[in-house]
Protein backbone atom coordinates (compact mmCIF):
# COMPACT_ATOMS: atom_id res chain seq x y z
CA UNK A 1 0.00 0.00 0.00
CA UNK A 2 2.86 2.33 0.80
CA UNK A 3 4.20 2.20 -2.77
CA UNK A 4 0.72 2.63 -4.26
CA UNK A 5 0.08 5.77 -2.24
CA UNK A 6 3.41 7.28 -3.28
CA UNK A 7 2.80 6.44 -6.94
CA UNK A 8 -0.77 7.80 -7.03
CA UNK A 9 -0.42 11.05 -5.02
CA UNK A 10 2.21 13.74 -5.43
CA UNK A 11 1.24 16.68 -3.16
CA UNK A 12 1.69 15.97 0.53
CA UNK A 13 -1.75 17.47 1.18
CA UNK A 14 -3.27 14.84 -1.14
CA UNK A 15 -1.58 12.05 0.78
CA UNK A 16 -2.90 13.38 4.08
CA UNK A 17 -6.37 13.85 2.60
CA UNK A 18 -6.30 10.22 1.47
CA UNK A 19 -5.66 9.21 5.08
CA UNK A 20 -8.57 11.39 6.26
CA UNK A 21 -10.88 9.93 3.62
CA UNK A 22 -10.12 6.42 4.86
CA UNK A 23 -10.75 6.56 8.57
CA UNK A 24 -7.79 8.46 10.01
CA UNK A 25 -8.97 10.88 12.69
CA UNK A 26 -7.74 14.39 13.39
CA UNK A 27 -5.79 12.90 16.31
CA UNK A 28 -4.11 10.52 13.90
CA UNK A 29 -3.20 13.34 11.55
CA UNK A 30 -1.76 15.43 14.40
CA UNK A 31 0.79 12.69 14.97
CA UNK A 32 2.41 13.79 11.71
CA UNK A 33 3.10 17.26 13.12
CA UNK A 34 4.20 19.71 10.45
CA UNK A 35 4.03 17.09 7.73
CA UNK A 36 5.01 19.56 5.02
CA UNK A 37 8.52 19.47 6.44
CA UNK A 38 8.62 15.71 5.91
CA UNK A 39 9.43 13.76 2.79
CA UNK A 40 6.42 12.13 1.15
CA UNK A 41 7.54 8.63 2.13
CA UNK A 42 8.06 9.81 5.72
CA UNK A 43 4.44 10.93 5.92
CA UNK A 44 3.26 7.47 4.86
CA UNK A 45 5.71 5.61 7.08
CA UNK A 46 4.88 7.66 10.17
CA UNK A 47 1.13 7.23 9.67
CA UNK A 48 1.46 3.48 9.10
CA UNK A 49 3.65 3.12 12.19
CA UNK A 50 1.17 5.13 14.25
CA UNK A 51 -1.83 3.13 13.09
CA UNK A 52 -0.01 -0.17 13.70
CA UNK A 53 0.71 0.88 17.29
CA UNK A 54 -2.98 1.37 18.09
CA UNK A 55 -4.70 -1.29 20.22
CA UNK A 56 -6.68 -2.46 17.18
CA UNK A 57 -3.63 -2.31 14.94
CA UNK A 58 -5.30 0.32 12.78
CA UNK A 59 -7.30 -2.42 11.13
CA UNK A 60 -10.21 -0.19 10.09
CA UNK A 61 -8.19 2.50 8.28
CA UNK A 62 -5.85 -0.07 6.74
CA UNK A 63 -8.75 -2.07 5.32
CA UNK A 64 -10.40 1.13 4.04
CA UNK A 65 -7.16 2.21 2.35
CA UNK A 66 -6.69 -1.22 0.82
CA UNK A 67 -10.16 -1.17 -0.69
CA UNK A 68 -9.71 2.39 -1.99
CA UNK A 69 -6.37 1.62 -3.60
CA UNK A 70 -7.40 -1.65 -5.28
CA UNK A 71 -10.37 0.17 -6.82
CA UNK A 72 -8.43 3.31 -7.74
CA UNK A 73 -8.96 4.64 -11.29
CA UNK A 74 -8.27 8.41 -11.16
CA UNK A 75 -4.80 9.57 -12.16
CA UNK A 76 -4.60 13.36 -11.88
CA UNK A 77 -3.55 14.63 -15.36
CA UNK A 78 -1.79 17.59 -13.83
CA UNK A 79 0.77 15.47 -11.97
CA UNK A 80 0.82 12.46 -14.32
CA UNK A 81 0.70 14.13 -17.75
CA UNK A 82 1.58 17.81 -17.43
CA UNK A 83 4.23 17.86 -14.71
CA UNK A 84 5.17 14.20 -15.17
CA UNK A 85 5.89 13.88 -11.47
CA UNK A 86 4.15 10.49 -11.52
CA UNK A 87 4.06 7.62 -13.99
CA UNK A 88 0.67 6.11 -14.75
CA UNK A 89 2.10 2.77 -15.93
CA UNK A 90 4.02 2.40 -12.68
CA UNK A 91 0.97 3.35 -10.63
CA UNK A 92 -1.22 0.83 -12.45
CA UNK A 93 1.40 -1.90 -12.03
CA UNK A 94 1.54 -1.14 -8.34
CA UNK A 95 -2.25 -1.31 -8.04
CA UNK A 96 -2.32 -4.60 -9.97
CA UNK A 97 0.32 -6.07 -7.66
CA UNK A 98 -1.65 -4.94 -4.63
CA UNK A 99 -4.78 -6.62 -6.05
CA UNK A 100 -2.82 -9.83 -6.52
CA UNK A 101 -1.61 -9.71 -2.93
CA UNK A 102 -5.17 -9.13 -1.77
CA UNK A 103 -6.41 -12.07 -3.84
CA UNK A 104 -3.77 -14.31 -2.28
CA UNK A 105 -4.74 -13.08 1.18
CA UNK A 106 -8.45 -13.54 0.47
CA UNK A 107 -7.80 -17.06 -0.82
CA UNK A 108 -5.92 -17.95 2.36
CA UNK A 109 -8.75 -16.53 4.45
CA UNK A 110 -11.31 -18.55 2.49
CA UNK A 111 -9.23 -21.70 2.97
CA UNK A 112 -9.00 -21.05 6.70
CA UNK A 113 -12.76 -20.52 6.80
CA UNK A 114 -13.27 -23.83 5.01
CA UNK A 115 -10.94 -25.58 7.42
CA UNK A 116 -12.72 -23.99 10.36
CA UNK A 117 -16.08 -25.04 8.93
CA UNK A 118 -14.85 -28.61 8.54
CA UNK A 119 -13.56 -28.62 12.13
CA UNK A 120 -16.82 -27.15 13.41
CA UNK A 121 -18.80 -29.75 11.48
CA UNK A 122 -16.56 -32.48 12.87
CA UNK A 123 -16.97 -31.08 16.38
CA UNK A 124 -20.73 -31.00 15.90
CA UNK A 125 -20.58 -34.59 14.73
CA UNK A 126 -18.57 -35.50 17.81
CA UNK A 127 -21.14 -33.82 20.03
CA UNK A 128 -23.83 -35.85 18.34
CA UNK A 129 -21.78 -39.01 18.77
CA UNK A 130 -21.21 -38.24 22.45
CA UNK A 131 -24.93 -37.65 22.87
CA UNK A 132 -25.69 -40.99 21.23
CA UNK A 133 -23.15 -42.75 23.43
CA UNK A 134 -24.70 -41.18 26.53
CA UNK A 135 -28.13 -42.46 25.56
CA UNK A 136 -26.68 -45.90 24.94
CA UNK A 137 -24.84 -45.87 28.27
CA UNK A 138 -27.95 -44.82 30.20
CA UNK A 139 -29.97 -47.54 28.48
CA UNK A 140 -27.39 -50.06 29.66
CA UNK A 141 -27.71 -48.71 33.20
CA UNK A 142 -31.48 -49.16 32.86
CA UNK A 143 -30.97 -52.83 31.99
CA UNK A 144 -31.78 -52.71 28.29
CA UNK A 145 -29.62 -55.77 27.65
CA UNK A 146 -28.35 -58.87 29.42
CA UNK A 147 -25.45 -58.62 31.90
CA UNK A 148 -23.24 -60.59 29.49
CA UNK A 149 -24.03 -58.30 26.56
CA UNK A 150 -23.70 -55.21 28.75
CA UNK A 151 -19.96 -55.72 29.23
CA UNK A 152 -19.45 -56.00 25.48
CA UNK A 153 -21.45 -52.80 24.86
CA UNK A 154 -19.32 -51.03 27.46
CA UNK A 155 -16.20 -52.00 25.50
CA UNK A 156 -17.73 -50.49 22.34
CA UNK A 157 -18.50 -47.24 24.18
CA UNK A 158 -14.91 -46.99 25.40
CA UNK A 159 -13.55 -47.65 21.92
CA UNK A 160 -15.75 -44.94 20.40
CA UNK A 161 -14.78 -42.43 23.09
CA UNK A 162 -11.16 -43.09 22.22
CA UNK A 163 -11.80 -42.56 18.52
CA UNK A 164 -13.72 -39.33 19.11
CA UNK A 165 -10.72 -38.04 21.08
CA UNK A 166 -8.46 -38.88 18.16
CA UNK A 167 -6.66 -41.69 19.98
CA UNK A 168 -5.29 -44.81 18.33
CA UNK A 169 -7.68 -47.61 19.34
CA UNK A 170 -7.05 -51.36 19.29
CA UNK A 171 -10.13 -53.58 19.42
CA UNK A 172 -10.38 -56.59 21.80
CA UNK A 173 -7.94 -59.42 21.10
CA UNK A 174 -6.45 -62.56 22.60
CA UNK A 175 -2.75 -63.15 23.19
CA UNK A 176 -1.30 -66.31 24.74
CA UNK A 177 -4.75 -67.33 25.88
CA UNK A 178 -5.40 -63.96 27.58
CA UNK A 179 -8.47 -61.96 26.62
CA UNK A 180 -7.67 -58.23 26.28
CA UNK A 181 -10.68 -55.91 26.11
CA UNK A 182 -8.77 -53.52 23.87
CA UNK A 183 -6.06 -50.88 24.01
CA UNK A 184 -5.53 -47.19 23.33
CA UNK A 185 -2.47 -45.08 22.62
CA UNK A 186 -2.39 -41.97 24.78
CA UNK A 187 0.49 -39.47 24.88
CA UNK A 188 2.74 -41.92 23.08
CA UNK A 189 2.04 -44.79 25.50
CA UNK A 190 -0.08 -47.88 24.89
CA UNK A 191 -2.62 -48.75 27.60
CA UNK A 192 -4.37 -52.10 27.82
CA UNK A 193 -8.02 -51.84 28.82
CA UNK A 194 -10.12 -54.03 31.07
CA UNK A 195 -13.84 -53.20 31.29
CA UNK A 196 -16.08 -54.66 34.00
CA UNK A 197 -19.76 -54.07 34.66
CA UNK A 198 -20.43 -55.92 37.87
CA UNK A 199 -23.20 -55.42 40.35
CA UNK A 200 -20.75 -54.24 43.00
CA UNK A 201 -17.41 -52.51 43.26
CA UNK A 202 -14.59 -54.51 41.75
CA UNK A 203 -12.81 -56.66 44.29
CA UNK A 204 -9.22 -57.81 44.30
CA UNK A 205 -9.29 -60.89 42.07
CA UNK A 206 -10.19 -59.42 38.63
CA UNK A 207 -7.93 -56.42 39.24
CA UNK A 208 -4.99 -58.62 40.22
CA UNK A 209 -5.57 -60.75 37.12
CA UNK A 210 -5.45 -57.63 34.97
CA UNK A 211 -2.31 -56.38 36.70
CA UNK A 212 -0.75 -59.73 35.87
CA UNK A 213 -1.52 -59.16 32.20
CA UNK A 214 0.10 -55.72 32.41
CA UNK A 215 3.23 -57.02 34.10
CA UNK A 216 3.83 -59.43 31.25
CA UNK A 217 3.99 -56.65 28.66
CA UNK A 218 6.90 -54.44 27.58
CA UNK A 219 6.50 -51.18 29.53
CA UNK A 220 2.97 -52.32 30.26
CA UNK A 221 0.34 -49.84 31.36
CA UNK A 222 -3.35 -50.37 31.95
CA UNK A 223 -6.73 -48.78 32.40
CA UNK A 224 -9.22 -50.71 34.50
CA UNK A 225 -12.83 -49.61 34.03
CA UNK A 226 -15.39 -50.65 36.62
CA UNK A 227 -18.76 -48.95 36.25
CA UNK A 228 -19.62 -49.49 39.91
CA UNK A 229 -16.28 -48.40 41.26
CA UNK A 230 -13.56 -50.08 43.30
CA UNK A 231 -13.27 -51.24 46.87
CA UNK A 232 -10.93 -49.41 49.20
CA UNK A 233 -8.97 -52.61 49.78
CA UNK A 234 -8.18 -53.21 46.11
CA UNK A 235 -6.95 -49.66 45.61
CA UNK A 236 -4.70 -49.63 48.68
CA UNK A 237 -3.28 -53.09 47.97
CA UNK A 238 -2.44 -52.13 44.40
CA UNK A 239 -0.48 -48.99 45.24
CA UNK A 240 1.18 -50.02 48.51
CA UNK A 241 4.86 -50.59 47.85
CA UNK A 242 4.34 -51.32 44.14
CA UNK A 243 5.18 -49.67 40.85
CA UNK A 244 2.00 -47.99 39.62
CA UNK A 245 1.07 -49.04 36.10
CA UNK A 246 -2.75 -49.04 36.19
CA UNK A 247 -5.30 -46.27 36.60
CA UNK A 248 -8.94 -46.72 37.62
CA UNK A 249 -12.03 -45.35 35.88
CA UNK A 250 -15.58 -45.73 37.18
CA UNK A 251 -19.10 -44.92 36.00
CA UNK A 252 -18.99 -41.36 37.33
CA UNK A 253 -15.89 -40.65 35.25
CA UNK A 254 -17.59 -41.99 32.13
CA UNK A 255 -20.72 -39.95 32.76
CA UNK A 256 -18.69 -36.75 33.14
CA UNK A 257 -17.24 -37.40 29.68
CA UNK A 258 -20.57 -38.37 28.16
CA UNK A 259 -22.16 -35.19 29.52
CA UNK A 260 -19.42 -33.11 27.91
CA UNK A 261 -17.86 -31.81 31.12
CA UNK A 262 -14.49 -32.99 29.86
CA UNK A 263 -13.17 -34.99 26.94
CA UNK A 264 -12.04 -38.58 27.19
CA UNK A 265 -8.44 -37.40 26.66
CA UNK A 266 -8.76 -34.75 29.38
CA UNK A 267 -10.10 -37.35 31.78
CA UNK A 268 -7.20 -39.69 31.04
CA UNK A 269 -4.71 -36.85 31.43
CA UNK A 270 -6.04 -36.01 34.91
CA UNK A 271 -5.93 -39.68 35.92
CA UNK A 272 -2.41 -40.24 34.62
CA UNK A 273 -1.16 -37.01 36.20
CA UNK A 274 -2.54 -38.01 39.60
CA UNK A 275 -0.88 -41.43 39.36
CA UNK A 276 2.46 -40.00 38.26
CA UNK A 277 2.64 -37.03 40.63
CA UNK A 278 0.72 -38.22 43.71
CA UNK A 279 0.66 -42.00 43.42
CA UNK A 280 -3.15 -41.96 43.34
CA UNK A 281 -4.79 -44.31 40.83
CA UNK A 282 -8.45 -43.65 41.68
CA UNK A 283 -9.31 -39.94 41.59
CA UNK A 284 -12.13 -37.69 40.49
CA UNK A 285 -11.01 -36.46 37.07
CA UNK A 286 -12.82 -33.12 37.53
CA UNK A 287 -11.59 -32.15 40.99
CA UNK A 288 -8.44 -34.28 41.07
CA UNK A 289 -9.34 -35.51 44.59
CA UNK A 290 -8.93 -39.12 45.62
CA UNK A 291 -12.08 -41.22 45.60
CA UNK A 292 -10.78 -43.28 48.51
CA UNK A 293 -11.30 -41.47 51.80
Amino acid sequence: MRDCILKIFWPKDHIVQFFKDNGCTDADIRVLGDYKELHRYQIVDQMFDHLSSNPDGGLGPFRAMLQALTNWSFFDPYYFDKLRKLNRAEAERCITHLKQLQEIRDHKIKEKRKQRAVKEAAAQGQKQSISDLKEKYISLIQGSTSPQRRGYELELILQELGRISGLEVTEPFRVNGEQIDGAIKFEGEHYLIEAKWQDKASANEPVYQFVGKIEGKFYGRGIFVSVNGFSKNVVSSLVHGKAIKTIFIDGEDLMMVLEGLQSFSEMLDKKVKAAQTKGEIYVNAITGKSKIS
